[in-house]
């Protein structure tokens, strides 16, 4: 028989003490520990292994499922593990519960046994969205429940291969002395369903809550238990949405899915570089664009630029949106040094068409093009892309990858490619017109004499 014992939890970062403190000493936030009751019981955490040798292992072939969406298959590493256990943030109204509730139905499709499980929504609700995104299946269940010992009742009655729970904030144990969402809770219930998802080579899908800042809500540890972490990411006023890795057991951290959100639901954009560049015959000042690469995939966006006189006498604005905020600080200071333009005078604005965050550092040399070229309030030549990461002294750095970009533009029309000297070697034949630099001003002189 397990017995308890009273701790004190911090509800913003999961510190625990065993007295109540006015300030945090984790995060120094104020009155922000309360006091839980956790339950202790010696055979909670008992999985019944012995120890094995490793050379006795048996090597297993890593078997995987798809989601039947080739974007969501891409972000996971090809598809779902046996046993996988997949966190899914986001902001509310992003699409999160749309994107696993398309899964779902097409795994059940497929085969697969899937139960969705709804802490926010009733059994009405759920399937008033079902029948708007024309989803129907023998093999869909869906349960509305709260309390982890009913949920996880059900699991070992139903049996399914796929378990979905919508949201991990909302599912409580009672013999924990706190509310629905508390540090101790997330962590339990989380703790609890993953050793159920282990031990039935089941797959869990849990769909996380996310704070002001944009990180998953309830304590940092809950990301360490899961296999992997996605983030669904965009501007809910726009129709595109972006899927993203952070951490996975099993495959990459750096791919990407592009999805496009209709009145029928999420659509997958298997090829975005055609909707993420203008197809504008007549190029405008302070547009370029730039071949990126997200993990595997070839991506070229359209980089804008705005530079006017500041309205300001104390200091200009920066706005910038879908790249680095301090790289293009650190851009502005080597133009200014190297060409001695007095950008500090200037308002700048950066957006990236789409909504799409770059993390490329390939992407500096298209960056400092778009400025330069509001700047002189000339556009660049049509079917002309820029490459390049520029260094604290100007000089234009190799980047890699160079082969998959140039054939992504040339998939698309483009003519002529501005990259890094020291790649050319690497292009042994290309359609394009590749002219390599070596540093920011004889590559500006070329478009921008004098």
């Amino acid at each position: 028989m397990g017995t308890s014992k009273a701790i004190y939890v911090c509800q913003s970062c999961g510190y625990t003490s065993v007295k109540w403190l006015g300030k945090c000493p984790s995060c120094n936030n104020w009155n922000t520990l309360i006091e839980e009751t956790q339950p202790e019981s010696q055979d909670r955490y008992v999985w019944g292994n012995k120890p094995v040798i490793l050379s006795e292992i048996k090597e297993g072939e890593e078997k995987r499922f798809s989601t039947g969406m080739p974007e969501f298959d891409r972000v996971l590493g090809g598809g779902v593990v046996e046993g996988d256990v997949i966190l899914i943030g986001g902001e509310p109204g992003i699409g999160k519960s749309t994107l696993l509730l398309q899964a779902a139905a097409l795994a059940s499709q497929k085969g697969k046994k899937v139960l969705y499980i709804s802490g926010e929504e009733s059994v009405s609700q759920i399937k008033l969205r079902a029948e708007r995104l024309k989803i129907s299946s023998s093999s869909l269940s869906v349960l509305c429940e709260v309390s982890l010992e009913r949920i996880k009742k059900f699991i070992e009655e139903i049996s399914p291969d796929w378990i979905i729970l919508d949201s991990i904030q909302t599912a409580y144990k009672p013999e924990i002395n706190s509310s629905a969402g508390s540090v101790s809770q997330i962590r339990e219930c989380a703790s609890d369903l993953i050793q159920l998802t282990k031990k039935g080579s089941k797959a869990l899908f849990l769909i996380g809550h996310v704070t002001k800042e944009g990180l998953i809500a309830g304590p940092r540890v809950l990301e360490h238990m899961v296999d992997a972490v996605l983030y669904f990411e965009g501007e809910k006023t726009g129709p595109f949405r972006i899927l993203k890795t952070f951490k996975n057991r099993f495959g990459s951290t750096q791919e990407i899915g592009v999805f496009e959100m209709t009145e029928k639901g999420l659509k997958e954009i298997l090829n975005p570089s055609e909707i993420f560049i203008s197809h504008n015959p007549s190029p405008t000042p302070g547009s370029a664009i730039a071949p990126s690469v997200e993990g595997t995939r070839p991506l070229l966006v359209e980089i804008q630029a705005l530079v006017t006189n500041s309205t300001t006498m104390n200091f200009a604005r920066r706005v910038i949106t879908g790249v680095d905020y301090n790289r293009v600080l650190l851009l502005l200071a080597v133009l200014e040094k190297a060409k001695g333009i007095p950008l500090h005078k200037y308002d700048l604005f950066i957006n990236v068409v789409g909504g799409i965050k770059i993390e490329d550092t390939g992407t500096d040399l298209p960056v400092i093009f778009a400025i330069v070229s509001s700047l002189k309030n000339k556009p660049l030549p049509a079917g002309t892309l820029f490459v390049g990461e520029v260094g604290l002294s100007g000089e234009v750095r190799g980047v890699s990858n160079i082969k998959v970009r140039i054939k992504e533009a040339e998939k698309l029309g483009f003519k002529k490619c501005i990259l890094p000297e020291v790649n050319m070697s690497s292009l042994s034949s290309s359609k394009l017109e590749c002219i390599g630099v070596s540093d920011i001003i004889s590559a500006l002189n070329k478009f921008f004499p004098n």
